[in-house]
């Protein structure tokens, strides 16, 4: 098997929060909606993780620090988003870089997700539930992070600043009350709802 197809990780490796999808989340995802055809059961298809850096325009350092961090978070190197067009009210200059985002797909997508709903949420001052407001009607979530530090790869007394990511759950799933039950059912921790994951 490829390295591309294992991410790097040993072959035949299967990610704990994989192992409890095939074991548990996809019955109960049939059981719930009752699905005639296995393909029609809603998987994860890849997370996106974006940093948006527009103070990067007077200090371009910002990004090399962002790249770093995201780097340590995803286990994954960043592609750099740049400016498509200049704007001048904005300072803006055409290919300046504006953002940092990672795309994780297998192994990688489950060792994150698990990270992130297992370790990094429940670190977060005064948690109470992740918004389920981020759907966007086919099944897919995004929500927001303002701190990068409640990740624990990141050393805190080396940060330079703050800084928040968006982070995109990409689905199978048709709408978004099968996206929210498959979210769910993984673990993550919405507001007003028991995570379900390892039971």
């Amino acid at each position: 098997m490829s390295e591309e197809a294992t991410n790097g990780y040993p072959e035949g490796y299967k990610p704990r929060l994989r192992g409890h999808y095939e074991d548990n989340v996809v019955a109960g995802l049939k059981t719930k909606f009752k699905y005639g055809n296995p393909m029609q059961i809603p998987r994860l298809q890849k997370i996106v993780v974006n940093m948006g850096l527009g103070q990067a325009v007077a200090n371009p350092k910002i990004v090399d620090a962002a790249v770093a961090d995201l780097r340590l978070i995803c286990g994954q190197q960043p592609t750099i988003r740049r400016a498509r067009k200049s704007i001048a009210g904005f300072k803006l200059r055409e290919g300046l870089a504006i953002g940092a985002k990672v795309t994780l797909r297998r192994n990688r997508m489950w060792e994150f997700a698990d990270r992130l709903m297992s370790v990094a949420l429940p670190r977060v001052r005064d948690f109470k539930g992740v918004s389920p407001k981020g759907f966007d009607g086919q099944g897919n979530f995004t929500m927001g992070i303002r701190e990068q530090i409640i990740f624990p790869e990141i050393d805190y007394d080396k940060v330079d600043q703050i800084r928040g990511m968006n982070i995109s759950f990409v689905t199978s799933a048709q709408t978004n009350e099968e996206g929210r039950e498959l979210l769910t059912m993984l673990g993550m921790p919405f507001r007003g709802t028991t995570p379900s994951k390892g039971n």
